[in-house]
């Protein structure tokens, strides 16, 4: 096994983990790892393949069907998931650097994110510490026994998004562990180094050997194997609607459970009503900005469709944008800057289209659309790209219709409460959506018109681990935090005893 002591750079082309060994790629294949700040390489991985992939879900299989992990007492795991809490908040700063040199987000947002990762295994302790052994079933007889428990899933396979490394793989692994499963995951190969970090923290913890594996490598071989493997129970997928249909259909000849989640297309409804008083409006021109542009807009959940109120429409747009064009770019690393780059060149390219094809459509551009002036803080090599706001928008638009996942707000507007529920419904996906107004009774209504599967009142993007998060439409299938995303990771099985059996003769003789 590898020195506990080592880092993820240190241990490069070694970052494949299976059975307790920190290996290569099999075919020794690697791949550098970029800051996108400066599309420098900072980290070489090693690229695995269906063959690294099979060793990994074996040593899962092996840590599963004989291991000590499924049937460690509850309370036991629920400690090292404690364990594992207290590691990342140790680790803190190098991992929040190491998450922001990795995904192009600022310092802070990197901070945040471990504090996020370090709440939800705490809360997946808690709550699987604190629960009822089983549930009793009434047979009406006093001769049996009837319960319904709780058993692990068996082998998960877990697939994460390049936006936000860490955090969804804890969202993942958490409640996996809580359960009693094992796993595999694969990460992103564009941003895998703190799910690499992540490995050895739960080694540290005391998880036993086999039960936590990775495999760094691309989705075509690493993902799609793990997707069809017939030794997986489970498979859990964060990323994109094309990726997620290939993942689901894979998993469907060997019938294997499947939770994904596929991003969104969310609105952010703003009532003329929510802007009477000077606070209630700079409140939500704040808020609009940090949903559209947190992470350059490199979020599932992002507002990128602000509807508002025809009334109100004009000085709205016009704040927002004068706002948005003093956004600081420039390296996460850097003090004072508010926004990141974009994770690649190949989503920068893909943003850049989104616009030309809205302005060719007739939008106004309001501010930004194009890559940003060179600066010491934001390098020429970078793969930076100016917060855009696209007013007179509509829905016949592509990006209007389209995840653009990039910093790109478009602008669309209403009259009628009707008209601002059909507008903000009127999308394949439902994520995520908000609703701001000042009048109680039309956010009640509004919210529960919404088929958005989290729904914010005047606020936009916090999440909470006790609530469940998931999707109508095409944005997915299960749900993760809550009660519910424990659930994901367990079977239920009926136990029926009989204390006094008796022959039953169903048949003559």
């Amino acid at each position: 096994m590898a020195n506990s002591t080592e880092t993820p750079a240190e241990r490069a082309h070694r970052t494949i983990h299976a059975g307790g060994e920190w290996l290569a790629a099999s075919s020794g294949a690697t791949r550098e790892i970029l800051d996108p700040a400066d599309a420098r390489p900072f980290a070489v991985i090693a690229e695995g393949d269906e063959k690294d992939t099979d060793l990994a879900v074996a040593a899962a299989r092996r840590a599963f069907d004989t291991g000590e992990w499924p049937h460690t007492p509850v309370a036991e795991r629920a400690a090292l998931l404690r364990r594992v809490a207290d590691l990342l908040v140790r680790d803190r700063e190098p991992l929040g650097l190491l998450e922001s040199r990795d995904a192009g987000k600022t310092v802070e947002e990197g901070r945040v994110d471990i504090d996020c990762v370090a709440d939800a295994f705490r809360y997946f302790a808690d709550l699987v510490a604190g629960e009822a052994p089983g549930r009793v079933v009434d047979a009406g007889s006093p001769d049996i026994h009837s319960v319904v428990v709780h058993e692990p899933v068996g082998v998960c396979a877990m697939i994460t998004p390049w936006n936000y490394p860490l955090l969804q793989a804890s969202w993942k692994i958490a409640p996996a562990l809580a359960a009693g499963n094992t796993f595999v995951i694969k990460p992103s190969e564009i941003t895998p180094m703190t799910t690499v970090a992540l490995i050895d923290l739960l080694t540290e913890a005391g998880l036993p050997t086999g039960v936590a594996n990775i495999v760094t490598g691309p989705g075509h071989s690493v993902g799609a194997r793990l997707a069809e493997h017939p030794d997986v129970d489970l498979v859990s997928f964060t990323g994109g609607l094309i990726s997620g249909t290939k993942v689901a259909q894979a998993a469907a000849v060997t019938v294997k459970k499947v939770a994904l989640e596929l991003g969104g297309k969310n609105p952010n409804v703003v009532f003329a009503d929510a802007c009477e008083t000077e606070e209630g409006f700079d409140t939500a021109v704040d808020q609009a900005l940090n949903a559209a542009f947190i992470h350059s807009g490199q979020v599932c959940s992002a507002g990128g469709r602000l509807i508002i109120e025809e009334s109100v429409r004009e000085r709205f747009v016009a704040e927002l944008a004068r706002r948005a064009a003093r956004i600081r770019l420039g390296r996460g690393t850097e003090d004072g800057v508010e926004c990141g780059p974009l994770v690649s060149e190949q989503q920068r390219a893909k943003t850049e289209d989104y616009v030309a094809s809205a302005l060719a459509e007739g939008a106004e551009l309001r501010c930004g659309g194009k890559r940003p002036e060179p600066s010491p803080q934001r390098p020429e090599t970078g793969y930076f790209y100016e917060p855009t706001v696209l007013d007179h928008c509509h829905r016949e638009m592509k990006v209007v219709r389209e995840e653009v996942f990039g910093p790109v707000l478009t602008v669309e507007t209403f009259r009628t409460e009707d008209e601002a529920v059909a507008l903000a419904n009127d999308t394949e996906y439902g994520l995520a959506g908000a609703v701001w107004t000042a009048d109680a009774g039309r956010a009640r209504r509004v919210a529960g018109r919404l088929r958005h599967g989290t729904v914010w009142i005047n606020d936009f993007h916090p999440y909470l681990p006790q609530a469940e998060w998931g999707g109508f439409g095409k944005s997915g299938v299960g749900r993760e935090l809550g009660p519910a995303g424990l659930a994901e990771y367990r079977e239920s099985k009926h136990v029926y005893q009989n204390l006094a059996p008796k022959p039953v003769r169903w048949f003559a003789g």
